[in-house]
Order: structure tokens, then C-alpha cells, then sequence
């Protein structure tokens, strides 16, 4: 396969594990043959915090974002601890802008559970799965109907576990074009 031209930045948004973005790197080298830049850590953005509902606004912080100058990056991508939600769900892993620049993935909820009392290959791997789904988006690929393909929607962990580490033929090809050009 010929290596794209793009290239993704990814922001830690607050303190993020270092091996959290090392392992995103890679994997979207891996799996999706695009190069990566780590870029140096911003606090998450204070106008995005709702303090009824004790989350980020997705949406507000990827407004914050695409007020940032990320160079020659094509699509960024910004890895937080921090809960989010958009207006009509009470929460969400992540959330893209579709066809666009920016996307936020949250750990928060990915390791929640009572057998994992510290970052576990779980978590990395869920982790993995959202930000390439997100990156998809950015992409201008939509939600798949096909049960086994990284962009079918995962509302919930079972979902998200179940789903696998690419995308179904169609979505493969839609999304190699879309890198390319």
C-alpha cells in the first residue's frame, strides 16, 4: 500500500498516560498508514466544562481545538482522562468532526470496572478502537452498518469490545481514497 501524504497530530489534553500516545501512534501507523506527530500536552479547555452534568462539551472542545495553529498537521487528534458528552447522550468515547480537522477520544470510561484497578491492555486496546473510529470520521467515513467494522457504532463497552481493529471492505476502500487524496 502506498504511505499517505497525511499526517495526524495527537494532543494529550491534560495528563495522559505517555504509553496511551506512543500506543495510538503506532496503531495509527499501523493501521491506517498515516504518520503521526505527539504534540506537547494543553490543559483541557475551562469553557468546555458543564457544571451540572461534571463533563466536557465534546462539541466545545473541538471548537477550542480548531482555534489552535497545528501547522502542516491534516487532522488532529486530542486524547483525554476527562468525561464528555454531547447535548443528547450522557456520554460519549469520542467525537469527530465529520470530514473534518479535529476529534477527542476520552478514557474516562474505558477502564470502570471493578477487575480493573489499573490501566490494563483493555483499556489500551479500546482506546485504540475509538481513535481510529474518530479518525475515520475525519475521514468523512459514517457509522457502518456491518456489526464487523471499526466504524459500526459502539454505545457501550460490550459493543465497543466486540467490535473489530478494522474496517469492513467497503469502509476500507472509501477510507484509503479519502487518505490519499
Amino acid at each position: 500500500m502506498i504511505r499517505s501524504e497525511k499526517n495526524i497530530g495527537i494532543i494529550p489534553l491534560g495528563i495522559v498516560p505517555e504509553l496511551v500516545l506512543e500506543i495510538a501512534a503506532s496503531n495509527i501507523d499501523v493501521h491506517l498508514n498515516l504518520s503521526t506527530k505527539i504534540l506537547p500536552m494543553l490543559p483541557a479547555p475551562a469553557a468546555a466544562f458543564d457544571e451540572g452534568r461534571q463533563q466536557y462539551d465534546a462539541g466545545k472542545v473541538l471548537l477550542a481545538l480548531s482555534s489552535l495553529g497545528v501547522g502542516r498537521l491534516n487532522k488532529v487528534i486530542a486524547i483525554c482522562n476527562e468525561d464528555l458528552f454531547v447535548p443528547i447522550v450522557t456520554h460519549v468515547y469520542g467525537e469527530a468532526q465529520q470530514d473534518g480537522k479535529y476529534a477527542i477520544v476520552s478514557l474516562f470510561r474505558l477502564d470502570r470496572q471493578p477487575e480493573l484497578t489499573k490501566p490494563s491492555s483493555l483499556l489500551y486496546e479500546r482506546a485504540v478502537k475509538i481513535i481510529l473510529h474518530e479518525i475515520g470520521h475525519l475521514f468523512n467515513l459514517f457509522h457502518c452498518d456491518d456489526t464487523c467494522c471499526l466504524m459500526h457504532f459502539s454505545s457501550t463497552l460490550k459493543d465497543l469490545d466486540a467490535t473489530p481493529m478494522f474496517f469492513c471492505n467497503y469502509c476500507d476502500n472509501f477510507f484509503k481514497v479519502a487518505a490519499v487524496f
